[in-house]
C-alpha cells in the first residue's frame, strides 16, 4: 500500500486530486486540511494541520511515500494589487518545513505546484529555460514570482541530497470545478463566471480593465493527468515542467465565451478604474510532452461548458 498525502485537500487543485485518487487500489490516501472543513469522500483519511508549524508538518509527513503539495496562501487580482505580501511568508515557511521533513523521513516523491507568474510577457510560447532572472518581473507579480523561484530552487536542492524525488509544475492559469468563485478572492476566470451566471438575462456585468491581457488557460483535469504521469514516469531526482494549454487567449474573449455558453444575454461594461495587468503569456510544454507523454486534452469551450454545469449544481448565485 502506497501512502499518498495531499496537502491543501480542501483547496481547488487538492480537491480535484482527492476526487481522482479516492478509491484507487493500492493507495492509502490522506487528505490534509487547515481551516476549511473536510468533505465526505469514501476511502480518505483526514488530518488537520497548520503547515506553517514544524510539529504539524512532522506529523503529516511521517509515513508518507508521495506528497502532493497543493497547500498555499493564494488569492486573486485584487489581493495581488492591494495585499501582495500575503503570497510570501506563509508559502515560504510551509514549503521549507515540508521539504526538510521529506528529507528527514525519507519520503519518496513530492510534487510542488509553482506557476508561470515569474515569466516575462512574450509574443511566443516560453520554455522553462526562457526565464531570465536578470529581467524585471511585472511589479505586481514581484513578491509571488520570486517566492516561487525560491521554492523551486529549494526543491532542486533537496532533490540533490538524494532521498526525495521532486517534481515542480510551472502551470498556467488553471480553471474548473472547485475553483474560487467568490468576487473577493477569485482569479479572472472564477470571478467573471460568477458575475455572468449570477446576472439576470439581459443584464450587465463590469469587466475589470480593458480585457486586453492574454492568458494560457488549462482545465484542472489536465493538470491532474500531469501529476499522475509525473509520479509514474519521472526518473530523475528533480524535474521542472511547464504545464499549460500552449496558447494565450485575451481575457475579453474568455468572458465572451462564458457568456455564449451560459445561454444568457449579458452585456459587458469595462470598469477602467480597476487594474489591468497588461501581459500576454503562453507556455511551451514540449519538455513534458516529450518526457512524460502529457498533453492538454480539454479545449477551452469544452472546459467552460463543464465548469458552467458544475457551477450551476454547486454555487449559490450572488444576489
Amino acid at each position: 500500500m502506497v501512502r499518498f498525502v495531499v496537502c491543501g485537500a480542501t483547496g481547488f487543485i487538492g480537491r480535484n486530486v482527492i476526487e481522482r485518487l479516492a478509491g484507487r487500489d493500492g493507495i492509502d490516501l490522506v487528505a490534509v486540511y487547515n481551516r476549511r472543513p473536510p468533505y465526505d469522500v469514501p476511502g480518505v483519511s483526514w488530518v488537520q494541520a497548520d503547515l506553517t508549524r514544524a510539529d504539524d508538518v512532522e506529523r503529516v509527513v511521517s509515513g508518507a511515500d508521495v506528497i502532493i503539495q497543493a497547500a498555499a496562501t493564494t488569492s486573486g487580482s485584487k489581493d495581488i494589487v492591494t495585499r501582495p505580501y500575503i503570497h510570501t511568508a506563509d508559502n515560504a515557511v510551509m514549503n521549507s518545513l515540508l521539504y526538510r521533513a521529506c528529507y528527514d523521513h525519507n519520503v519518496g516523491h513530492l510534487v510542488f505546484f509553482s506557476c508561470s507568474v515569474m515569466y516575462q510577457s512574450s509574443d511566443t510560447p516560453v520554455r522553462e529555460d526562457d526565464f531570465d532572472p536578470s529581467q524585471d518581473m511585472h511589479p505586481r507579480y514581484f513578491a509571488a514570482g520570486w517566492t516561487k523561484i525560491y521554492l523551486e530552487k529549494m526543491c532542486e536542492f533537496y532533490a540533490g541530497l538524494g532521498r526525495t524525488k521532486f517534481t515542480v509544475l510551472r502551470h498556467s492559469n488553471i480553471y474548473g470545478p472547485y475553483d474560487k468563485f467568490d468576487l473577493e478572492r477569485s482569479h479572472m476566470f472564477g470571478a467573471n463566471m460568477t458575475k455572468i451566471l449570477s446576472s439576470e438575462d439581459g443584464g450587465e456585468i463590469a469587466v475589470w480593465g480593458t480585457g486586453e491581457e492574454e492568458r494560457d488557460l488549462l482545465y484542472v483535469d489536465d493538470l491532474v493527468d500531469c501529476i499522475e504521469l509525473a509520479i509514474e514516469k519521472q526518473r530523475e531526482p528533480y524535474e521542472l515542467f511547464n504545464v499549460g494549454a500552449g496558447h494565450a487567449v485575451p481575457v475579453i474573449d474568455v468572458i465572451r465565451k462564458i457568456i455564449e455558453h451560459s445561454g444568457l444575454a449579458v452585456e459587458m461594461r469595462h470598469d477602467l478604474s480597476q487594474p489591468t495587468i497588461k501581459t500576454g503569456l503562453a507556455l511551451d510544454c514540449s519538455k513534458i510532452m516529450g518526457m512524460l507523454g502529457w498533453q492538454s486534452k480539454t479545449d477551452l469551450d469544452d472546459g467552460i461548458r463543464r465548469t458552467i454545469a458544475w457551477w450551476r449544481d454547486n454555487i449559490t448565485p450572488v444576489q
